[in-house]
């Protein structure tokens, strides 16, 4: 469908490749990457055979190319309008991708109009802007009209159109299907349009429902040809023609052609097939006996797997599914998990559904020695990936998997869904909870000695420490980026991203060279990862260092990673305790470059948000935000400014914390130290930085290290 839709769009539908190719590139936008070109050429099935494709993820693959799909419809200047049918047949990838690329319509000149049942309420009729009309039945000189069209005006066919249009009720697909019935009946004799009726009506007889009316034609196909229709049913709604073949050693495909009950979609290089109606699909499946469908699944996981091996993984969650509706559970169960592992780095939500009919069949399975690690297994994943996927496990699953662990002796198991249970809390500002969990995660973390739970468990550490002014922080960072990178690249990607984000915000490490290059190999790997959210954290720890950064270039480039990253947090209602810090940086790099009286506002706004939060890590975010505002009010240095940030700093000094907040402190400390400067007491700003400095260098913080030097040298 997106395919269509965009070939369409693109005014490439009855191009050849070549000349197709050529047409696409005279309405991108004339700065794309030649590499997202390519990905758009093999979407719309143009591409150039002997040009490779960019390596990269799916969901990369998927975000490039929603960026440039929109970009182009954005700077087009002609209306257009866009038709999808039947939406309610969609499939969830092709609904959630339409549903990106119609995010901007509202923002061009250019109508989408979706047709959809009643019950349809999935996200295209959620998309911003859009209006919903409801059509009725046909009217009955609508009905006769179509039938007219169908049946023609031979005397014959009279009485004929008044039977079938009482039964249709408006209908128009079910009147179509009645139209069809007949023909293969040879009630109807003729051609479309120009029908003769050789049955009187007394002796004739009509479906009384549009299942009936389909399962009348497919009764009256040949012992082939039905054999054909039930292979196609089970492979899905499309279906290729090797695939039937693999199935079928002599499938019957024309026959079902020239019964509309399937169409041709695709002729080159291989035949595709499409069910002419997904209710034609439906009737034919459920029209078979369970246990032929069953070997039906059967054959097709088979097929699935053998005719490319290469591909088992990628195919994995196909393979799965039937085997799992064949009865194969067990084998099911090893696919559903061989599908997750390598939907992880590409697709998280592929990867959670995964785990979770994995975490269902084991939960089926007769008790024998191995179904506790199988139960164990999927829950496991579930928990580790809570923070990434937003599952809720702060419950029953997670009581599960505990209980278990202690079963079975797994404590690595119990580690890792606990290490994600610990992020979780901390993103829902569940401070002591996570705490809590965190100190038990430690300890068995520490027995068993896997490289990239310790790199997490260390840079969590050590943002505990140095936010308590404790010593070892430094060691613990040290050691969880070094294990992080002997692990796997996007288990750098996110540790690197969890420690420089609060790192350099909270002014513990310095927005450096050496930080700088480092963020970049996280943000490179989260770009190719196909995990959106490690793409969005990485922009937001290199946006946030490169607005710590001396020149206007880095800023620059700074505030627009943060925007995208804010935007990102909004949209996805996901790491809202960051939002409003973010918020506050690109609130004073508007300051820099524009007016100021708009701008501060902002910070204002960021700040109360974080203050007055009972979300504790939000609070813990309002440190480096306030610092933002109080050097923000105290760079115009009037006195209702200075009066205003005196009072910013009380209240964050007044802010309950449960143990001696060293962070805080320090803070405190500096902003007190600016704010008698500000009010020109020399003495006191003396003072204040010299205490400021030996504070910052007694607990090795880079960052104040750095803007206390500073402060020193203006002093003198």
């Amino acid at each position: 469908m997106v395919t269509r839709l965009l070939r369409a769009g693109s005014g490439v539908t009855d191009l050849d490749p070549p000349a197709a190719r050529a047409a696409v590139r005279t309405i991108v936008p004339t700065d794309v990457d030649p590499q997202d070109l390519l990905l758009l050429d093999d979407l719309l099935n143009i591409a150039d055979p002997d040009v490779p494709l960019p390596q990269i993820d799916p969901d990369a693959r998927r975000r490039r190319l929603t960026a440039l799909v929109n970009a182009t419809a954005l700077a087009r200047n002609r209306p257009a309008l866009f038709i999808i049918e039947d939406a309610h047949w969609v499939d969830a990838v092709s609904e959630s991708m339409l549903a990106d690329f119609l995010a901007v319509i509202p923002r061009t000149s250019s109508m989408v109009l979706v047709t959809c049942r009643p019950e349809y309420r999935g996200a295209l009729m959620r998309m911003h802007g859009a209006q919903t009309i409801s059509l009725a039945p046909l009217a009955d000189s609508d009905t006769a009209t179509l039938l007219g069209e169908l049946l023609g005006s031979d005397p014959t066919t009279t009485e004929l159109a008044a039977i079938i249009a009482e039964r249709a009720a408006g209908n128009p697909f079910f009147a179509e299907e009645m139209v069809r019935e007949l023909v293969q009946r040879g009630v109807l004799a003729g051609d479309r349009g120009s029908y003769i009726s050789h049955a009187g009506v007394d002796e004739l007889s009509v479906p009384a429902t549009v299942q009936a009316a389909i399962e009348a034609r497919i009764d009256r196909l040949t012992d082939p040809a039905k054999r054909t229709l039930n292979a196609a049913s089970v492979i899905g709604a499309r279906f290729e023609a090797d695939l039937l073949a693999a199935l079928d050693s002599d499938p019957v495909v024309d026959e079902l052609l020239a019964a509309e009950l399937i169409d041709q979609v695709r002729f080159s290089p291989s035949a595709e097939y499409a069910f002419h109606h997904p209710l034609i699909r439906a009737v034919a499946y459920e029209s078979q006996l369970k246990t032929d469908r069953a070997e039906w699944h059967r054959r097709v996981a088979a097929a699935i797997e053998s005719r490319d091996p290469a591909a088992a993984d990628e195919n994995a969650a196909m393979i799965a599914e039937h085997l799992e509706v064949a009865g194969d559970l067990r084998a099911a169960y090893q696919w559903h998990m061989r599908a997750a592992t390598w939907a992880t780095p590409r697709d998280i939500a592929a990867a959670r559904q995964s785990w979770e009919r994995a975490e269902a069949i084991s939960d089926a399975l007769p008790e024998d020695a191995t179904r506790t690690a199988m139960r164990i297994a999927p829950r496991t994943k579930l928990c580790g990936i809570a923070w990434r996927a937003r599952v809720n496990v702060a419950g029953d699953r997670f009581d599960q998997l505990r209980e278990l662990c202690a079963l079975a002796g797994d404590k690595a198991s119990l580690a890792i869904g606990m290490g994600g249970l610990v992020m979780d809390h901390a993103l829902q500002g569940r401070i002591g909870e996570g705490s809590r969990l965190a100190s038990e995660a430690m300890a068995l973390v520490e027995s068993i000695g896997d490289a990239a739970l310790l790199a997490v468990a260390f840079a969590s550490r050590a943002i505990a420490r140095y936010c308590l002014g404790l010593p070892g922080w430094s060691g613990d960072l040290r050691h969880g980026l070094k294990m992080a990178r002997s692990a796997d690249p996007l288990s750098y990607a996110t540790v690197a991203t969890y420690v420089y984000f609060p790192g350099v915000s909270f002014g513990v490490l310095a927005a450096d060279d050496s930080a700088v290059r480092d963020i970049e190999d996280a943000l490179r790997v989260a770009e190719r990862s196909g995990d959106d959210m490690a793409l969005v954290y990485a922009q937001a720890a290199l946006g946030t260092a490169l607005v710590h950064r001396p020149t206007d270039a880095e800023r620059s480039h700074g505030q627009k990673l943060l925007a995208k990253a804010g935007e990102a947090f909004l949209r996805r209602r996901h790491s809202l305790s960051e939002l409003p810090l973010v918020n506050a940086y690109l609130a004073r790099e508007r300051a820099r470059r524009g007016p100021r009286d708009e701008a501060v506002p902002l910070m204002f706004s960021a700040v109360e948000d974080m203050l007055s939060a009972r979300d504790l890590l939000a609070w813990g975010y309002a440190i480096p935000a306030v610092g933002v505002l109080v050097e923000a009010l105290l760079a115009n240095a009037n006195e209702a400014d200075v009066v205003e940030a005196e009072a910013t700093i009380e209240r964050l000094a007044a802010a309950p914390a449960d143990d001696s907040l060293v962070i805080r402190d320090i803070w405190l400390m500096r902003l007190r130290a600016l704010l008698a400067a500000a009010r020109g007491d020399n003495a006191a700003y003396r003072d204040l930085a010299q205490r400021y400095r030996a504070m910052a260098h007694s607990l090795e913080f880079e960052g104040h290290m750095a803007w206390a030097d500073a402060m020193i040298a203006d002093a003198q």
